[in-house]
């Protein structure tokens, strides 16, 4: 049986994918679009987008089912596909991978509200959404799940729970972080630091603790998020940044920054020692490429005697 994700990862740095979202969105979808139903009415184009990524060397791909939860499926009128739309995003990425050893990483995101009492989602609605799709994506297939841009530990620890309940290989708790006005921390809108979110997520169970998305975070960031996780739990890490802050054009946001100068900060987060890096809204296959040469170097270097 082939190694649950985070074993894998204990012994190289493994490279993960980069945007889905903003693909979509180049790729036809418009703005506030369902882009998880085109797993079922344009899977050829979801399809190409996941092979862009592998041909660039990604290691992991995130499904395209970040919103797929009953909650955020129900306001686009889709919520009785659910079961279609994740079973079908596994597919994909499955079939994206083909004979390349890799991971598929089941993907959910947070549920679009605040819980109670902050907010008006009551605990049971947004556990059961977080089971209902976790079950999903693992009778599918997924070689893991990842709880992505989270920003409560109430809500992730309710994500983790339901990662924990389907019977998921391995469980991903990854949090949304901004950068303060001074530039000195890192804190999630919630106000969760990173040394609370590693301790947290490592007693609950979790595998793995990430970060993605988020604010004025960039290779550098996670760098500095990554050594705080380090130093509060055994887990290994993961880091995926945004091509820098968007800016709107035209009505929509882009953003700038470019491969090489993503690129540039990954040694820092490699030697901060994170176990999967890779990118996240506004980054292309191209980010992924840079990524891979850094990180091919990088193993390559360390790799012992006769591995290579």
């Amino acid at each position: 049986m082939k190694a649950t994700l985070h074993e894998a990862v204990r012994e190289r740095r493994y490279v993960c994918d980069g945007a889905m979202g903003t693909e979509l969105m180049a790729a036809g979808v418009e703005a506030g679009g369902c882009g998880e139903h085109w797993n079922l009415a344009h899977p050829g184009r979801v399809l190409e987008i996941h092979r862009r990524y592998v041909r660039a060397g990604a290691d992991c791909l995130l499904t395209n089912t970040f919103g797929a939860s009953r909650l955020m499926l129900a306001r686009h009128g889709h919520a009785d596909d659910l079961r279609a739309i994740n079973t079908a995003g596994v597919r994909l990425a499955r079939e994206a991978l083909g004979a390349r050893e890799g991971y598929v990483i089941g993907d959910i995101g947070p549920l679009g509200a605040i819980l109670e009492p902050y907010g008006d989602l009551p605990a049971d609605r947004a556990r059961a959404a977080y089971e209902e799709q976790a079950a999903a994506l693992v009778e599918a297939g997924a070689d893991a799940l990842i709880l992505e841009t989270e920003t409560s530990l109430e809500e992730l620890g309710l994500g983790i729970d339901a990662a924990r309940a389907a019977g998921a290989r391995s469980v991903i708790a990854s949090l949304a972080y901004d950068r303060s006005a001074d530039g000195t921390f890192y804190v999630t809108m919630m106000g969760v630091l990173p040394e609370q979110a590693a301790a947290f997520a490592e007693e609950r169970g979790a595998d793995i603790v990430g970060l993605n998305c988020g604010t004025g975070m960039d290779m550098w960031g996670v760098a500095a998020v990554v050594r705080t996780y380090r130093a509060h739990a055994s887990l290994p890490t993961m880091g995926q940044p945004n091509a820098g802050n968007p800016v709107l054009e035209g009505g929509r946001a882009v953003y700038k920054q470019s491969p090489v100068e993503m690129a540039a900060g990954v040694p820092e987060v490699l030697a901060a020692g994170v176990n999967i890096v890779g990118s996240c809204c506004g980054s292309t296959h191209e980010h992924t490429s840079q990524i891979r040469r850094i990180v091919d170097d990088f193993n390559g270097r360390r790799a012992p005697a006769g591995a290579r």
